[in-house]
């Protein structure tokens, strides 16, 4: 065995061998177990798979019963069989198995155009657990059959932002059917009140996210919106309960009615807040007036949470007059930004740089990887060895480590031949012996789910609905994903479809042919509208607004732009010049870094921590509560008062120290116009 060992593994002659691993005893038990028809007694696996001589029964009976669950938690249900008239209790006679098609994804043949709707829906998620699950769900799909070369939509990028900690909590407790706890804003009484909830599923509606599930205080279903969950999301990881079998979210949201249409009394700063102004009127008939330099606006609103962040973003410069609910949520905000900015600045240490700073691998984490890396390498023969760590969104040396642990895996005490046989000429990787592990395990809810609910979100794109491929994958994945397809019912992502249809339109057609556009643009952090030629790269989406990234000649760098915010759009009739191109990654990133950016230390809570995601810290620090401080790069500071007041209680500065006093200025002048 030693002369093929070092065959195989001639590549890594400067990886240490280290003892045998918990992932490495995982993985040989599932091959042996897979590669048995009569199966194995305890005693066999004992003394071929486990090597243990110690002689201690129940220490070796308590590890085999945690790798069996272990197993069964990736599905692999290892059956228990017994000779005639023998109990299941004597294990001189009771034998292990796996069956060879036990919780294999079935194969699933895709053509180009399906393979072009499936990528699309499986970058849809903007982070989170869900962005994780829909990258390993194609990785299995890949797995299963060689990747065809495809071209996405020219420029076309949506994605998904779930809504912060409390999302990724929620989707967690759901899939897991787990009650969670929860302070809630009713909206009937404008109280927070403690709330225990059975999750049944989670969705997008009218630019809100939505938990509907069992309230057990009042024993009846009930819609939830994230924006109004105040606390921290506890998961009763000890209690589980059924959701209704015929459950499913976006038949349920259908029905949720859309918030009437309201008008607010807000008073403005004479020539301030362009963006406001440009869907407000003048106020003519309530009693009062504004103070000299205000003017008095209606604006309609449907949501008073979403006026009142937009409001207390605004500072002193508005001041909310009614309705009464308004001017209570802005002040909450306002009061809660205060008291967190006043509190003492906590300890905290930063460790390495953020993107080099990632989640600590589980030999979990690992095993299924393995799962996936070796059917991966038998459809895909001879990929260069990087190409294979990119793809698995890990480093070199890690993906040397996996197929070390590969190469010495096999059956228990086999010959050369009857090991996993990995090795690559000119950093080439094939795989020659495989042992049964040619098919990936199928779809865990979580990628079910992640990529499911994506491709139903992109029916709302006529350029990617037309042509039938987005019907025909997601019939394909349904049926290959089996029971775990169906409680993809419990997940529905916003409409995606773009509301500025023209502009969306004009400037996709400029991507397609390399036009440079002119537009009219309001900036809302400087209050201004300027006009400018930009170079169109890529459309993509964040829920329902839509962003154009493009290199702006006015500022003569890269920038992002609101379709929203685009006055006027046309093509200026000059080509997009040569050399140019869009920033690196997919998707495309909100803020592009530049030499003169202001860093910025950011405390955030438990619940506003999604925002060092949404901002690319580049540095984190976790906190005690949960919360964590962040370094961040901004090309302005001037707005991030604003930026703290909006977040009403998540966000605080810390350093510079002038911009952290600054932002409590701020927030002491936008409480001392309403009474302090």
């Amino acid at each position: 065995m030693l002369p093929r060992f070092l065959r195989s593994a001639a590549d890594f002659s400067n990886v240490t061998r280290v003892p045998v691993s918990r992932t490495e005893r995982l993985l040989n038990l599932l091959i042996a177990l897979l590669n048995t028809r009569y199966g194995l007694r305890r005693r066999e696996l004992r003394e071929k798979v486990y090597h243990d001589s110690s002689g201690n029964d129940v220490a070796f009976g308590r590890m085999f019963e945690r790798d069996k669950n272990d197993l069964r938690q990736f599905g692999f249900e290892v059956e228990t069989l017994t000779d005639m008239g023998w109990s299941e209790d004597d294990p001189a006679t009771t034998r292990y198995r796996i069956g060879k098609e036990s919780n294999r994804l079935p194969d699933v043949q895709l053509g180009p155009d399906e393979w072009t709707v499936l990528l699309l829906a499986s970058q849809l998620w903007e982070r989170a657990a869900l962005g994780t699950a829909a990258q390993s769900a194609l990785r299995k799909l890949q797995a299963s059959g060689r990747l065809a070369d495809v071209a996405l939509p020219a420029g076309v990028q949506p994605r998904i932002k779930p809504a912060g900690q409390a999302f990724d909590d929620l989707v967690s407790a759901l899939h897991a059917r787990h009650p969670v706890t929860f302070t809630y804003l009713a909206g009937s009484t404008g109280n927070e009140e403690l709330r225990t909830v059975e999750p049944w599923g989670l969705g997008s509606r009218f630019g809100q996210w939505y938990l509907v599930g069992h309230d057990r205080a009042r024993e009846a279903p009930r819609h939830f919106r994230l924006s109004r969950i105040t606390s921290a999301v506890t998961t009763l990881d000890r209690e589980l309960y059924t959701p209704p079998a015929d459950f499913n979210v976006r038949r349920e949201l259908d029905r949720l009615p859309e918030l009437p249409l309201r008008s607010a009394v807000v008073d403005v700063r004479e020539g301030k807040l362009l963006a406001l102004r440009r869907r407000s009127s003048a106020e003519g008939g309530s009693a009062g007036r504004p103070e000299a330099g205000y003017e008095r606006l209606s604006v309609q609103y449907r949501d008073p949470e979403a006026l009142a962040e937009e409001v207390a973003s605004y500072g002193p410069d508005a001041l909310a007059v009614a309705p009464p609910e308004l001017v209570a949520a802005v002040l909450r905000r306002l009061c809660a930004a205060a008291e967190f900015s006043a509190e003492p600045e906590p300890p905290y240490s930063f460790g390495a740089a953020r993107a080099a700073a990632v989640r600590k691998r589980t030999s979990e984490d690992q095993l299924k990887r393995m799962l996936q890396l070796v059917p991966f390498l038998v459809h895909n023969q001879g990929l260069h060895i990087q190409d294979v760590a990119d793809r698995f969104g890990i480093t070199r040396k890690e993906l040397e480590d996996d197929l070390q642990i590969l190469i010495c895996s096999g059956l228990p005490e086999g010959y050369p031949d009857d090991l996993l046989d990995i090795h690559w000429d000119d950093d080439h990787v094939y795989i020659t012996q495989d042992l049964d592990l040619t098919k990936p395990v199928r779809f865990t809810v979580e990628e079910a789910c992640a990529l499911l609910a994506g491709l139903e979100t992109l029916n709302g794109l006529p350029e990617v609905a037309e042509g039938g491929a987005l019907e025909s994958v997601t019939l394909k994945l349904l049926a290959a994903a089996g029971e775990e397809g169906l409680r993809a019912a419990s997940l529905a992502g916003p409409e995606v479809a773009p509301a500025d249809a023209a502009t969306h339109a004009t400037v996709r057609r400029a991507i397609e042919s390399r036009s440079q556009l002119r537009l009219r643009y309001l900036s809302p952090q400087r209050d201004t509208i300027t006009e400018r030629d930009v170079d169109p790269f890529r459309l993509y989406s964040l829920d329902s607004t839509w962003y154009f990234e493009a290199y702006c000649h006015l500022v003569r760098g890269l920038r992002n732009f609101r379709l929203d915010r685009v006055q006027e759009v046309r093509p200026n009739g000059a080509p997009v010049p040569d050399g140019i191109t869009p920033a690196e990654g997919v998707p495309a990133r909100l803020f592009t870094a530049s030499d003169d950016d202001t860093t910025v230390t950011v405390q955030l809570t438990r619940q506003g921590r999604g925002l060092a995601d949404d901002y690319y810290a580049e540095r984190t620090a976790e906190l005690p509560d949960g919360g964590l401080v962040a370094e961040i790069r901004f090309g302005t500071t001037d707005w991030l008062p604003m930026f703290v007041a909006q977040h009403g209680g998540s966000a605080r500065i810390l350093a510079p120290v002038e911009l952290a006093e600054a932002s409590r200025m701020w927030l002491a002048a936008s409480l001392a116009r309403y009474g302090g």
